[in-house]
């Protein structure tokens, strides 16, 4: 979600002057996207030191944590948008997490890599697995620990009890609303608690 293109459509889905959370803030660029641009206020959490030290730099505010552990530091709904961009797939309790944005934030958004995009399916077809521009690893050196798809995600949200505002997928930059699961590489979900 670096591309210029992707944090424009992103940030669109981020009301203006919102407090925001973004869990996996990476180098920060996005919160500083949302405080310039969107008037926005809030913090990243990031656990990557020279990520964490390019926060600092661009001014964002930014906890060094391990998302593992939770966000018991936060009380319900202390924000107004919670953002959890490619970070899903590294974690290892992604459910409890996932609970957790709901749980502090009165809207949550997600965004993972579908690994149901058509040419990962091709690519598994043919006995190996994708390498592409949203999963850019070989499967033995790769930080994600789970893959995911577009519909995975529908049915997680319904087990927990989210109430989906808005879902579409991403490709290139691009919004992808027909046929998301099969025809976009990234799957951006919005979410409240029902």
């Amino acid at each position: 979600m670096s591309d210029r293109s992707d944090m424009e459509v992103i940030a669109s889905l981020v009301p203006v002057g919102s407090r925001v959370l973004d869990l996996g803030c990476g180098d920060g660029a996005l919160l500083d996207h949302l405080r310039t641009h969107r008037q926005c206020r809030g913090f990243g959490v990031e656990i990557d030191d020279a990520k964490v030290a390019a926060c600092v730099r661009r001014d964002v505010k930014v906890l060094q944590l391990n998302l593992e552990e939770g966000l018991a530091l936060f009380e319900d709904r202390s924000f107004d948008v919670v953002l959890q961009l490619d970070t899903l797939q590294h974690l290892r309790n992604t459910e409890k997490m996932l609970q957790e944005t709901a749980r502090v934030g009165r809207i949550g958004i997600v965004g993972f890599p579908n690994f149901a995009h058509w040419p990962n399916r091709l690519r598994v077809v043919s006995g190996r697995m994708p390498v592409t521009r949203a999963l850019p690893y070989e499967w033995y050196d790769t930080p994600n620990i789970r893959v995911g798809t577009y519909a995975d995600f529908e049915v997680l949200a319904r087990k927990n009890g989210l109430s989906i505002l808005d879902s579409f997928g991403m490709h290139q930059g691009k919004v992808v609303r027909g046929w998301p699961n099969l025809m976009a590489s990234v799957a951006v979900f919005k979410f409240e608690r029902a």
